[in-house]
């Protein structure tokens, strides 16, 4: 049995943020602005995975008014996403995911970002798939003023 999994996630940009995606912290004059460290990489994998088997959202398992999770490392979030699904009985077969970031250009970070996921899901990296894309000068994410990531994961139930 398999299970497909979507999810998303935006966050504003300010000066004088970290700004860090997939574990790596990027340099750039923007950063995000979040409840947690504002990770949108791992928050869209851990919505992904949370979707795929209807256990709810980030905001119910991680609520931003939970001051346990103020300035928090989002890999443990998607830690216990991976530790809820293989306590189902699943499994992560891949991901493919979107970042939508106007500048500054994450080709020099892809590698890094795909390593940290392939980890946290425990797979191969040449299952994980990190794209990134401008906003072409439109929008939000095209005017500098958000970051905007998507993600899709399959799951395999284990038999």
């Amino acid at each position: 049995m398999y299970r497909i999994g979507f999810g998303n996630d935006i966050h504003r940009l300010e000066k004088n943020k970290p700004l860090i995606l997939g574990g790596v912290r990027v340099e750039s004059e923007l950063g995000a602005v979040g409840h947690s460290d504002a990770d949108a990489l791992f928050h869209a994998v851990t919505d992904a995975l949370f979707g795929a088997l209807a256990l709810g959202d980030i905001g119910s398992h991680f609520s931003d008014r939970d001051e346990r999770w103020k300035n928090a490392d989002s890999l443990v979030f998607l830690s216990e996403a991976v530790r809820l699904i293989k306590e189902k009985g699943f499994r992560v077969v891949n991901v493919d995911s979107v970042i939508n970031l106007e500048t500054p250009k994450l080709r020099p970070h892809v590698d890094r970002m795909r390593q940290n996921l392939a980890q946290a899901l425990e797979i191969e990296i040449d299952c994980v798939s990190v794209k990134a894309k401008t906003g072409e000068k439109v929008d939000a994410v095209g005017n500098r003023q958000a970051i905007k990531t998507e993600a899709v994961v399959l799951l395999e139930k284990n038999f």
